[in-house]
């Protein structure tokens, strides 16, 4: 799963790094992306979160992966129910977010070197 994630926002840094003006633009964007796990269930259960941040804790790429690897890292297998659930809803963001990266990088790149 951490291997997966890597490579998907890999792939989104590419595509946001070609997308950039400079190479400040594109260093900026990952320092903002970097901050977006805080806003998860990484550190604290989003129950115990403000209602306006619990929509988008709940609600974005970062819980499920981190839900998921949680739960690999306390020893429940795929038949756990919050592991199987949150595993395939990680995996499926992970992939949606893969597969637009990788397009939008790939055009990006064949018109950016394009003579």
């Amino acid at each position: 799963m951490i291997i997966f994630f890597i490579f998907t926002l890999s792939w989104l840094a590419a595509a946001v790094g070609l997308l950039a003006g400079g190479p400040e633009a594109a260093n900026s964007f990952t320092f903002v992306l970097m901050f977006i796990p805080y806003v998860s269930t990484a550190f604290v259960p989003a129950r115990t979160m403000p209602t306006a941040l619990r929509g988008f804790a709940e609600h974005q790429p970062f819980t499920p992966i981190i839900e998921t690897m949680r739960g690999l890292w306390m020893g429940q297998t795929s038949t756990g129910v919050a592991l199987g659930h949150e595993a395939w809803v990680a995996i499926a963001y992970c992939l949606g977010i893969l597969v637009v990266s990788f397009a939008g990088a790939s055009w990006l790149f064949r018109h950016r070197t394009a003579v």
